[in-house]
């Protein structure tokens, strides 16, 4: 006898208000929206509500304030979706527009807008910020996508005047998106962010400047290296200067941490061959291999695993091939890596597996005729 799994009841409470329609408002509409949550939208860009209303995230919202609304078109919940230096404005203003209902926002930063809230003397315990920890390279109401957030932390920051109905509407939200929710306060939210996204944006930014002065044409050598520092140093700059300013302290002192340690290193490589040089140079290799291990891996794991690169031929269906073998071969995949060879048309793809398994992987792939560069 088959079993049927019966699907979770939704959590979050008709109409919705998501107020900016850009890649995280949209795909929040969008999400709720395939749940069945009435979503309305608003955005200052008429063009932009519209294109994310054609989308399927949300209808337009008939009235901007509850004394001007429909008894079914005033929302529970707001979400705010705006650009970081007005989240706190925009919050204050829809906690006045909707005296009954709670609001949330998604900005990258949070002690700023509840700053900007306490200051206004908004209505705190309606108030619940928020950060889902997802994005994509692009931005607007076209990059939205319904399970944007699936799988992604979605970090909660409550304060001592939240109450628990507002606490359990946001998160709520978040778990229906298929989110895994995480409480940190404000501030230790925004240390952490410091940490795990403004630094590397900036460290990555810094190193891919670096390029302008390259009279050698040496990016043509680029391996996976340099891709992998500078991936992220395309990201729009507008958008970061509004989230560095508003985390710019706590930013600033680990940039200065890290502007040390490179001091350092760039003294010992000066004079290599001094007493201690090299064990400079080891010391801070060692620890970044400590520190990268402490970044969570498949399903939060920190297991180490082994790699194995493999040469495949630029052409359609040459990558399904290879991971179907993988699989008749009764071998997990657990990480993996695409790089073009330049000049070459070829790619290199690391395919990462449990260590016990990695010769295992090599003959098969070697019994198949795939090119394993050893």
């Amino acid at each position: 006898m088959n079993s049927v799994r019966a699907k979770a009841p939704v959590r979050t409470l008709s109409p919705v208000l998501v107020v900016g329609t850009g890649l995280l408002g949209t795909s929040i509409g969008l999400g709720l929206r395939r749940l069945g949550v009435d979503v309305m939208l608003r955005d200052l860009s008429p063009t932009a509500m519209r294109l994310a209303a054609d989308y399927g995230a949300g209808r337009i919202a008939p009235a901007e304030r509850a004394a001007d609304a429909q008894p079914e078109d005033i929302p529970r919940l707001v979400v705010v979706c705006v650009p970081p230096d007005a989240v706190g404005a925009v919050v204050l203003e829809q906690l006045r527009n909707w005296p009954d209902a709670i609001v949330t926002d998604v900005a990258s930063v949070k002690t700023l807008p509840l700053e900007v809230l306490r200051a206004g003397g908004g209505d705190v315990s309606r108030y619940v910020g928020s950060h889902p920890m997802a994005g994509r390279e692009t931005g607007g109401p076209l990059s939205g996508r319904a399970d944007l957030f699936l799988g992604r932390p979605w970090v909660i920051t409550s304060t001592p005047e939240t109450t628990v109905d507002s606490l359990q509407e946001v998160e709520g939200m978040a778990l229906d998106l298929g989110a895994t929710v995480v409480n940190l306060t404000a501030e230790d939210h925004d240390e952490s962010v410091a940490l795990i996204s403004h630094v590397p944006q900036l460290v990555s930014s810094v190193m891919a400047a670096q390029l302008l002065g390259d009279d050698l044409d040496a990016a043509n050598l680029a391996g996976g290296g340099l891709r992998d520092v500078t991936r992220i140093a395309a990201s729009d700059p507008t958008m970061w200067n509004q989230i560095l300013a508003a985390n710019g302290s706590r930013v600033a002192r680990i940039l200065r941490n890290i502007a040390g340690d490179i001091g350092t290193l760039a003294n010992a490589l000066d004079d290599i061959e001094a007493e201690g040089a090299r064990r400079v140079v080891a010391d801070q290799m060692r620890a970044g291999n400590e520190g990268v291990a402490r970044i969570p891996g498949k399903h939060g794991s920190r297991r180490t695993y082994a790699s194995v690169t493999v040469m495949v031929d630029d052409r359609p269906g040459q990558l399904a091939r290879l991971f179907n073998e993988i699989g008749e071969a009764d071998i997990n995949v657990e990480e993996i890596m695409l790089e073009h060879s330049p000049g070459a048309n070829l790619g290199l793809v690391e395919v990462w597996v449990l260590p016990e398994v990695r010769q295992r992987l090599v003959d098969e792939l070697d019994s198949r005729g795939w090119r394993v560069a050893q």
